[in-house]
């Protein structure tokens, strides 16, 4: 099951990030979801889900918000191994 959560922007918002409502959209998901990997929120899988990219290219993706792709600790890396 999906859910859609609605952020308002202003028209304003946009044109001064020159973006339109899509990729501001993608940008955002995937800021959020840096945001909570950083912080141990969530996994790398829950978190490129979340931006709506492969693994891979999440892990990529990390680099432009200056966050590491190693921020498993050795127990929530056994974790995610035991569910694979």
């Amino acid at each position: 099951m999906t859910h859609t959560v609605q952020i308002e922007v202003t028209d304003e918002t946009l044109a001064a990030l020159r973006r339109d409502p899509s990729s501001y959209a993608a940008e955002l998901r995937l800021a959020a979801a840096a945001k909570l990997y950083e912080v141990g929120r969530v996994s790398q899988e829950m978190a490129a889900d979340i931006a709506g990219l492969p693994r891979a290219e999440f892990l990529r993706a990390l680099s432009q918000f200056r966050v590491s792709p190693f921020q498993d600790t050795p127990d929530s890396l056994k974790r995610e191994l035991e569910r694979e």
